[in-house]
């Protein structure tokens, strides 16, 4: 059975149908299969939590539309599920903070800041930036998720600054380092954060093979960041 159908079958078997009590229903259903359980949890994650981030901004654009398709590369025949999951979210009274403490209950399996919930709110940023600018409701939205997801300011600035529409985004904040770093320091930092974010990395950590454009988008905001501070420190 593959990881669309098992998607498919949860959702038909799930309990009622608020997506909230689907969430819960994730916990015992899967108990017996950690990562298949992380693999589902960050699925509905990122359909439940972008559904209710449209809702909050109040406008969905075909850009941001298209943003989510290149994150949820989702089979055709299976559209109709992801579809039906999306509504209940939109429809669903539990508002968005609820969504977001539950998937930090089941995807949080590595305490505060656990990578995958970075790749969650990765996943949102890419579908917020879409239509060229992170607007205000959507960036107080993304900060509330950040708050949940235990991830402090900071370290959101960095993701922020990684998601920069204009391009212009502190390539010093992107890697994590100060400006009086050596170079020698930067180039370890940055190659600790290519491996740490190596495609390989992502899936062990229970996303699915399906969302790894979210890698491909981290990895390329990392190199561009690389770059510019090596020409301007060595290209001088």
């Amino acid at each position: 059975m593959t990881f669309w159908d098992r998607i498919t079958d949860f959702i038909t078997r799930a309990p009622g149908s608020a997506l909230s009590a689907m969430v819960e229903a994730v916990r015992t259903v899967f108990e017996g299969d950690p990562q298949l359980r992380r693999r589902v949890a960050f699925s509905i994650a990122i359909i439940a939590l972008s559904a209710k981030m449209a809702k909050a901004d109040g406008v969905v654009t075909p850009d941001e539309v298209q943003a989510f398709h290149e994150i949820f590369a989702v089979p055709r025949e299976e559209m109709a599920n992801v579809s039906r999951l999306y509504r209940l979210a939109q429809q669903d009274v539990a508002g968005f903070e609820a969504y977001a403490r539950q998937m930090a209950g089941l995807c949080g399996y590595g305490g505060p800041n656990c990578l995958v919930l970075e790749d969650i709110l990765d996943a949102l940023f890419h579908i917020a930036k879409a239509d060229g600018v992170i607007h205000e409701r959507e960036n107080e939205f993304l900060q509330r998720v950040a708050e949940i997801f235990s991830i402090e300011e900071a370290h959101f600035e960095q993701i922020l600054s990684r998601h920069a529409i204009t391009g212009d985004g502190d390539p010093y904040l992107v890697l994590g380092v100060g400006r009086d770093a050596t170079f020698d320091d930067v180039k370890k930092r940055y190659r600790k954060l290519v491996l740490d974010n190596h495609p390989d990395r992502l899936i062990a950590r229970g996303v699915p093979e399906e969302f790894l454009a979210i890698a491909n988008t981290r990895i390329a905001a990392i190199n561009a960041a690389f770059e510019r501070i090596e020409k301007a420190r060595v290209g001088a």
